[in-house]
């Protein structure tokens, strides 16, 4: 049997193997079920469904979407679900079956959440991509990207539906944490370390998994910020910015791709033949797998409404270039039955096969398709991976305001109280698409402090004072009392990403746990859930005003999924903590930088706008768009790349050499950094381009270059980028990149608005 023999190319085998297989064979091969309906698991034991058992003897399964996954929508729980060793036992037995049990024992694609993690109970919980990007730490994130490939592939999890490498436009949008941030660039230089850090240098080890590119594309430009909403985006546009991402991943080696729900300029991503067949297959020579996001193909009859009924869109979505269709209920249903009725070419179906069986073979799924539950237990969860995680949870952190230097804390600074509804929440920290956790994995803000405090404890005060959501001050004498009795007061305060994990509620008068059969939901952020506004929910920022009033010292700790504008808070507050949602080690991390143990060195990738009626506030806006509204500037509160130090960073001597290239020539741009304060601490020196007069209308200032620099107090570094070819084209007037001679403004600092320049001259080729 040919397509068994693993000394054989991949391609001989995909081909011998096509050609043995039925239509109902063919067709199992492209479609998806839920992983976990495919079991049940009962007092310790894997007892697979009947309905599976039929549905693999029956023409077979090619993928599983989501067997480990845990959470409210699955409802699989803490009690209910799999450990690491019992998941990979379970994906063994799954595909067991499948192997044993069907005519030609071709193994199953397992495909599992991984944005932040493996969505798995027991595995490590890292920041939201939101904080990741805040990072602007490459190597960093490409580590953590190897560490949850190894997680995911260690209990038998062979792809990934990450990284998302969406560009946010609106960050009212319920997935702004989900994405890297608004600049293109940054998310191209993220989305291609995550490609080599989740593929490894081959798929086929123990270490990688495949990874899936999502959402293709424009999904982060929806009409309002609502989600899956109409895009509105002209074709130089969505080829400069949108496609960027994308085309820097698939030049990574991307082994898979998932179009975005959304329309644009009318047509649905999933039946977008033109971006499918002839940007990303065409132009880029991507020659990976396409798979559908979940219901796509359903929402293509019923709202989208291009496609009379179920059959059509099925037919639709694979003649435009989709090869696997999650959840599997379109493709499973019409098929087969639309190519006996000669509506359907068997080639299609055939093409879409190809790349499906591709992928397991790049994985080695037929030499190697079972997991080790032993190496499932040692990994998930590992010490190591945990260390991970607090590490670049602390590099995420962006540090907005220091007023008077109240930050770092000293460790005698007397007694502190640590007040809001995201203080010792532990679930909304961790941001959406997240597992059940016990309690005791995950540190919060104040077990972080207590644990800074543990020789004194009587120093570390407590009070929620509200929830996320609603209008209830009954905690608000009890905060108001801590805060009076201390000596500074951290207000950890922010959104919610949390689906109910009938966790029960906080008590408000006093902190303290209390299960209820009803819990009250506090999510006002995640997939699904976008906002009108950019404020505070509930009653915080009142919380927040009450205990200013008591003239203590006030550090606002921001745990959140989007940015927030609160004036009031940017004015008042001493100092402010952007920290995102930072995973299991948040609590530690955001403690590491209150005491001065982490410098802090996130910077923003998204602007921060002091009202959503600035919205579009993003930096790279055109030069055209205007300054102002009666009101006030169109300036943003907090713009694109900014953080504070608790140290200062002197710029000088940047030169760009040779100072005149021709259109295919490059430059060297150096500047010295260097740290002119006292304590040790990295920078994040930003390079950003202008091109002072061009063919077409370009943006005043896009970012083509970073470096994070670490240095000691007094140290100098020469921070040097090259600028040619990739950072100077943008999209012309045909719709190809050019270069075009005149004159560029090369710009180097440490935000987009605080920075130093220097010409370049492209003269004529």
């Amino acid at each position: 049997m040919i397509y068994k023999d693993k000394t054989k190319p991949i391609g001989e085998r995909v081909e011998h193997l096509l050609g043995l297989m039925t239509l109902e064979e063919k067709v199992g091969q492209l479609i998806q079920p839920f992983g976990w309906q495919t079991y049940e698991h009962i007092d310790g034991k894997i007892k697979l469904a009947e309905s599976f058992k039929r549905q693999v003897e029956n023409g077979g399964v090619g993928s599983l979407y989501g067997v480990l996954r845990a959470d409210p929508w699955t409802g699989v729980t803490l009690e209910s679900g799999l450990s690491p060793r019992l998941g990979a036992e379970a994906v063994n037995e799954i595909q067991r079956y499948a192997i044993e049990h069907s005519r030609l024992g071709i193994p199953i694609l397992i495909g599992e959440e991984c944005s932040h993690g493996h969505m798995a109970i027991g595995a490590t919980v890292f920041p939201v991509p939101l904080s990741l990007g805040s990072t602007w730490n490459v190597d960093l994130y490409r580590e953590m990207c190897r560490a949850v490939a190894r997680e995911t592939r260690s209990q038998g999890g062979a792809v990934t539906y990450s990284p998302v490498l969406d560009v946010v436009r609106d960050p009212r949008w319920g997935r702004t944490e989900e994405c890297f941030g608004e600049d293109a660039y940054l998310i191209g230089q993220m989305a291609a370390a995550s490609v080599e850090g989740l593929q490894g240098e081959r798929l086929d080890s123990e270490d990688s998994v495949a990874a899936t590119l999502k959402h293709f594309v424009g999904y982060g430009s929806s009409e309002g910020g609502r989600n899956a909403g109409p895009v509105h985006m002209g074709r130089r546009e969505l080829l400069e910015v949108d496609l960027l991402p994308f085309r820097k991943a698939v030049e990574a080696g991307a082994a898979s791709i998932m179009p975005a729900y959304n329309e644009i300029d009318g047509v649905p991503c999933t039946t977008n033949k033109e971006l499918l067949d002839g940007v990303l297959r065409g132009e880029w020579g991507f020659d990976g797998m396409v798979i559908t996001d979940c219901g796509a193909i359903d929402m293509l009859a019923s709202g989208h409404d291009v496609a009379g009924d179920g059959e059509e869109a099925a037919i639709q979505a694979i003649e435009a270039g989709i090869d696997m269709e999650m959840s599997g209920e379109m493709f499973g249903k019409h098929l087969a039955e639309a190519v006996r009725a000669g509506r359907l070419d068997t080639a299609v179906v055939d093409q879409a096969v190809r790349r499906v069986l591709e992928l397991k073979f790049r994985l080695g799924l037929f030499e190697a398709p079972y997991a080790d539950p032993a190496r499932a237990e040692a990994m998930i969860g590992s010490r190591e991976h945990v260390e991970l995680a607090r590490k670049i949870a602390g590099e995420g952190i962006v540090l907005l305001k220091n007023e008077g230097g109240v930050l770092p804390l000293s460790a005698a600074a007397g007694k502190i109280a640590v007040i809001g509804p995201n203080a010792d929440a532990h679930y909304n920290q961790l941001g959406d698409y997240t597992s059940p956790q016990p309690r005791s994995k995950v540190t919060t803000v104040l077990g972080g402090i207590r644990g800074k405090l543990a020789d004194t404890p009587e120093r570390v005060l407590y009070a929620p004072g509200c929830r996320i959501k609603g209008d209830s001050r009954e905690g608000f004498e009890f905060a108001l009392s801590c805060a009076e009795r201390a000596d500074t007061v951290v207000m950890v305060v922010g959104g919610s990403s949390a689906r109910d994990f009938g966790e029960g509620s906080i008590d408000l008068r006093t902190g303290a746990s209390k299960v209820t059969g009803n819990a009250e939901s506090d999510m006002d952020c995640g997939e699904g859930i976008d906002r009108m506004s950019l404020r505070l929910s509930g009653v915080q920022l009142e919380l927040i005003q009450e205990v200013h009033k008591l003239g203590k010292p006030l550090i606002v700790v921001y745990i959140n999924g989007r940015p927030i504008a609160e004036p009031w808070i940017d004015e008042h507050a001493d100092a402010i903590l952007e920290a995102w949602y930072p995973g299991q080690e948040g609590g530690h991390a955001v403690a590491d930088v209150l005491f001065g143990d982490v410098n802090p060195s996130g910077r923003l990738t998204v602007s921060i706008p002091k009202h959503v009626g600035q919205l579009p506030v993003y930096y790279n806006g055109k030069r055209s768009r205007g300054k102002r509204y009666l009101e006030d500037d169109a300036q943003p509160r907090y713009p694109f790349g900014y953080g504070l130090s608790y140290t200062e960073f002197g710029y000088a001597n940047l030169t760009v050499q040779p100072a005149s290239i021709p259109p295919d020539g490059t430059a060297k741009v150096a500047v010295d950094v260097t740290n002119t304060g006292s304590r040790a601490g990295a920078e994040v020196v930003q390079l950003y381009v202008t091109d002072v007069a061009s063919a077409v209308t370009r943006p005043a200032m896009e970012l083509k270059g970073f470096r994070k620099v670490y240095l000691g107090p007094g140290e100098t570094r020469r921070v040097e980028f090259t600028v040619g070819v990739e950072e100077l084209q943008y999209i012309g007037r045909d719709y190809k990149p050019v270069v075009e001679p005149g004159e560029f403004r090369i710009h180097v600092g440490r935000h987009v608005n605080e920075t130093w320049s220097a010409k370049l001259i492209v003269r004529e080729g």
